[in-house]
């Protein structure tokens, strides 16, 4: 397997002697490693002393650049097992046959906050899922909503931006966090979300995670099928409030990562039945919204929830540094009968996803074990670069095509072809019959029980009320007034109540 290959090729930390004997990277034996030499006792230091200068050069560059999203994050293996039968609708060959279980990795991680920061707040969480198929590995990156903030990835630097710390005062503003979202009317459902109940899952084993995304389906037939992904979680929904949160915190800054290392350590192994909604690829054109619009649902009473499989997660990684902090994850890895929408927000991820981790771990990251395939082995052309580690025979090309028998490509796509037409440019999105922008953020309003709205009230006056433009207060507020009625009034009154104090 890739792994057994990587820890042959690097015997790290082992000896062929006897017994252990510290040695330096290159194998050779320490003779002391708690004194550093010295040009006489008590005299300046020597450079010549190997361990010395291999131990700080090698500590100071023990940290490579954390994510500049999801930072902060943990993560365990497990496996996937086929509960329903979905060859109607896909071809992959992980979904082919009820039982067949695949080897999964899964990341969760907060978004906004660098990786020093606490597990228990207020933000969205990352539910990246990595599938060892036997065609490849199958990234499916989500979080633990169905909707996002934004629906153009030409906007994502930007949102980010203003969520992060002020390059003048080092923390979260209120200005920031607000103003970008007055100008983007179209995340006012996914901070009805953020502000709502769900918005501080008590732990990561309490929360359901999506692939928020569109993405296409292909059958054996050729026949394509659009499809959203939703993990139910089967511990139930916890979450806390803001009141909860800043105890917890509190407490252990690392509440969530705490939580699942000790449950899956003790054999209570958390799991995820995942379903999905499925619509055919003749309908996407005619719905009254636009489907692969990241800001909207689809309705289950248009597109019912499908059940697939189960997803269990039942061992914690070694080394968090090798194998959490190394993960990398793309939506552009996919493997046979499953391919991407035109989903715009999906179009911007294949590339920038990837290209982040070819900056934060080199081109040659997918060689790690927690990145290589492990029920197949990657075949490909790819030499050199930064820890080149695939070396091959003395007598393999590095070209193709090639008269000596290596790698071909095998002619096959993917999944269906998409139609396009009309001329390049920048364009909004394609008009459909209901395509605003805070219909949703109202419907999700209604559904909520009188506690949940005044929480909600309370949690989005508590930040907009430090906001210090009124220019930018009014934007927000008719945001919500547009959602829903109700909903602007209490935020208003909220505010207003707030701001007088």
């Amino acid at each position: 397997m890739a792994e057994n290959a990587f820890r042959q090729q690097i015997p790290y930390g082992r000896s062929t002697m006897s017994k252990r004997v510290l040695t330096t990277e290159s194998g050779a034996p320490v003779a002391d490693n708690q004194n550093s030499a010295t040009a006489g006792v008590g005299g300046p230091l020597l450079i010549q002393d190997q361990q010395l200068l291999e131990k700080l050069a090698r500590f100071n560059r023990e940290r490579i650049p954390e994510r500049v999203v999801h930072a902060r994050g943990s993560a365990a293996y497990g496996y996937f097992e086929v509960t329903d039968d979905v060859t109607r609708w896909t071809s992959a060959k992980f979904l082919n046959t009820v039982g067949k279980k695949t080897e999964t990795f899964l990341r969760f991680s907060t978004v906004a906050d660098s990786l020093g920061g606490a597990d228990a707040v207020r933000d969205p969480r990352g539910f990246a899922l990595k599938f060892y198929t036997e065609d490849g590995n199958y990234d499916l990156v989500g979080n633990n909503t169905p909707v996002f903030f934004i629906k153009d990835p030409i906007k994502f630097p930007d949102f980010i931006h203003s969520q992060k710390r002020d390059p003048f005062t080092g923390k979260q503003e209120p200005d920031n966090v607000w103003d970008f979202w007055a100008h983007a009317p179209e995340a006012t459902h996914q901070v009805t979300w953020l502000m709502g109940d769900r918005g501080i899952p008590a732990s990561y084993r309490h929360m359901n995670g999506y692939g928020s995304h569109t993405y296409q389906w292909t059958n054996e037939a050729g026949e394509a099928f659009f499809v959203k992904y939703h993990f139910k979680t089967n511990q139930g929904i916890r979450c806390l409030s803001s009141e909860q949160a800043a105890e917890v915190v509190g407490k252990d800054a690392n509440s969530h990562q705490t939580d699942l290392l000790q449950a899956i350590e003790r054999g209570v192994n958390p799991s995820w039945t995942l379903y999905v909604q499925v619509m055919p690829a003749a309908e996407a054109a005619d719905y009254r919204f636009n489907p692969f619009d990241l800001t909207k649902v689809w309705p289950h009473s248009d597109y019912p929830l499908q059940r697939v499989g189960r997803l269990v997660l039942d061992r914690n990684p070694d080394n968090v540094f090798a194998e959490v902090e190394q993960s990398a994850f793309s939506p552009n890895n996919f493997v046979p009968g499953i391919t991407a929408s035109p989903d715009k927000m999906l179009q911007g991820r294949l590339f920038a996803y990837a290209d982040a981790q070819r900056y934060r771990l080199g081109v040659n990251h997918t060689l790690l074990p927690v990145n290589a395939p492990k029920a197949t082995t990657a075949q490909n052309y790819g030499r050199d670069g930064a820890m080149a580690l695939r070396n091959g025979s003395r007598h393999d090309k590095n070209y193709e095509p090639n008269s000596y028998k290596g790698p071909a490509e095998t002619g096959d796509a993917l999944g269906a072809p998409l139609a396009v037409s009309g001329h390049t440019g920048t364009h909004a999105a394609p008009a459909h019959t209901k395509d605003d922008d805070f219909f949703q953020a109202g419907e999700l309003y209604r559904l909520m029980s009188e506690e949940e709205k005044q929480r909600l009230v309370a949690n989005i006056a508590g930040g907009l009320s430090q906001v210090s433009r009124e220019d930018v207060i009014e934007k927000n507020l008719a945001h919500f007034h547009a959602a829903d009625a109700d909903y602007g009034k209490r935020v208003e009154e909220a505010v207003r109540a707030l701001r007088e104090d």
